[in-house]
Order: C-alpha cells, then structure tokens, then sequence
C-alpha cells in the first residue's frame, strides 16, 4: 500500500461546460466562431452581428443556436434551421453548423450540443434531425455516423434564385 499526502495531490478537473440557448449577449463570440468556422472551410464570412441578432432574436427568428460555455467563455456553438417534408407532414431541423473552438475539440463537446440538438428538435416536435458535411471532410463523417447520423446520397439539382 503506498501512502500519498494530501499535498502531493493534485486533482485536475476538466472545466464545467454548460450547453443553453444562444442569449443576445452572446452575439459577438458567435459572430465570431461564425467566422473562424468559415475560414475553416476555406470561405469568407460576411455574417454580421446585426443579421445574427435579427434572426435570432428579432419579430420572426430564422434560426435557433445552442452555445457551449465554459467561465472562460464560450467554446462552440451549434445553428439550427427548421425543416419541413410537406409530402410526409414531417416536421425536421437542419444542424446547419456545429462548431468547437481549437483546444477544446475531442473532449465531447460537440456531442453535448448534437444531444442538446437533438433534445431542441424533439421540443419543437421534429421527427429527424439532418446535417451535411463536405464531400472530402472525412473528419467529420466518422463524427455524425458515430452518433447514429445515417449517411443519405444527396439526389437532383438545387436551384436558386436572387432576390431583390
């Protein structure tokens, strides 16, 4: 048996992360996780703190976002967009993003705010939950299929058109 003094201890505890509802408080980290996720990707964002307080928070609310905070923080987010299969009468939810800060990926915090997700979607009487991921971002395939995401092929044609 070996004896280990109290002052020889010392018990690291991984930060308290707390999954909510997006606050307008919230706005500039997000604008700025926003951005960081489209430099990820490759792209420019040209999302500003106003458009994202408008559609979150303004007369007719877009999206929903769930954050990941920390005292330190916030450390991820999650935007949902609702869906809808009128063929079906089946109510959805699209996980348009899902983003964690560098230095805090690969300890479950993107899992906690897919079950947050997916507890919001339920809330709001959906029956599924979709996401897409780039072609090539094999990183984060293994992520959805691993919690239980069924990979679907993506068929036809999308069309848009400007609005002015």
């Amino acid at each position: 048996m070996v004896e280990i003094e109290d002052s020889e201890v010392s018990l690291i505890r991984p930060p308290v992360i707390n999954i909510r509802a997006a606050k307008p408080r919230d706005l500039p980290e997000l604008t700025e996780m926003i951005a960081l996720l489209a430099k990820h990707h490759g792209d420019a964002s040209a999302s500003s703190q106003e458009q994202l307080e408008r559609d979150l928070f303004g007369p007719v609310p877009w999206i929903s976002a769930l954050v990941a905070e920390t005292g330190e923080g916030l450390i991820g987010y999650a935007i949902l967009v609702p869906l809808y299969r009128a063929q079906d009468g089946a109510r959805g939810m699209d996980l348009h993003h899902l983003f964690v800060r560098d230095g805090h990926r690969g300890h479950g915090v993107g899992q906690h705010l897919v079950n947050r997700a997916r507890d919001t979607a339920r809330s709001a009487g959906c029956g599924y939950l979709s996401v897409s991921a780039a072609t090539g971002n094999v990183q984060a395939h293994r992520f959805y299929e691993n919690m239980d995401f069924v990979p679907r092929p993506v068929t036809g044609m999308r069309y848009m058109q400007a609005l002015a």
